[in-house]
């Protein structure tokens, strides 16, 4: 996809969608980490679900530390993987109270150190709650940017930077959400919405008249 393309795509989203933002409910920048933690193949639905009891228990990292590693348990088991995630997330507030007094840190790198925090997860922290022009590329983004040909690549990595490269600055700070939520509701896996898609002119798929990536 031409450049002029992609700058036209991100018009359109913009147009359709001029505040754009996680489906996440979070109220504060932990809790935000914290949802994207439980997020991991689980649906933002489905963690909507569990964090409001597990939130008014444990707003903060000294409270969810406060919980241990069991009561964080018992409050997100209809969670996928919610024994592993219980171990990180209590292990992450461990290191937020102590290394870092009680607050997300606001580096990649001290984002990343965190148990159960990957490069994925930090950029939506960086991105969604720091405002900072970051490209969290999950299953959608990567299938969008392929299919579309914004920004193809191999893996999550090459996605990330390519999307980068290509995607103009004025939209950068907002992409990942628009494509995020392209890929969850109209770029969908198997069955896209190509009749109804805001950018079907303008996808390397739709003019190749070809699909990729399920």
């Amino acid at each position: 996809m031409h450049s002029d393309a992609i700058d036209a795509c991100f018009r359109r989203f913009q147009a359709a969608n001029p505040n754009p933002t996680t489906e996440l409910h979070y109220g504060n920048t932990f809790q935000l980490l914290i949802a994207v933690m439980l997020s991991a193949q689980t649906t933002d639905a489905r963690v909507n679900i569990v964090t409001p009891e597990l939130f008014a228990k444990a707003p903060d990292p000294a409270t969810m530390l406060a919980l241990g590693e069991e009561g964080i348990r018992q409050l997100i088991r209809s969670i996928g993987l919610f024994n592993s995630k219980a171990r990180h997330i209590a292990a992450t507030c461990a290191r937020l109270v102590h290394d870092f007094g009680g607050n997300v840190p606001t580096r990649r790198e001290d984002l990343e150190s965190l148990p159960g925090v990957g490069r994925k997860t930090a950029n939506v922290v960086l991105n969604t709650a720091l405002r900072l022009p970051t490209m969290a590329v999950d299953t959608h983004i990567f299938r969008v940017a392929n299919r579309t040909g914004m920004g193809r690549g191999r893996n999550v990595r090459e996605v990330e930077e390519a999307l980068l490269q290509s995607i103009p600055p004025q939209w950068l700070l907002d992409a990942h959400h628009w494509l995020i939520l392209h890929g969850r509701y109209v770029c969908t896996a198997r069955k896209p919405a190509c009749s109804s898609c805001l950018i079907q002119d303008l996808c390397d798929a739709h003019q190749e008249k070809t699909l990729p990536l399920t």
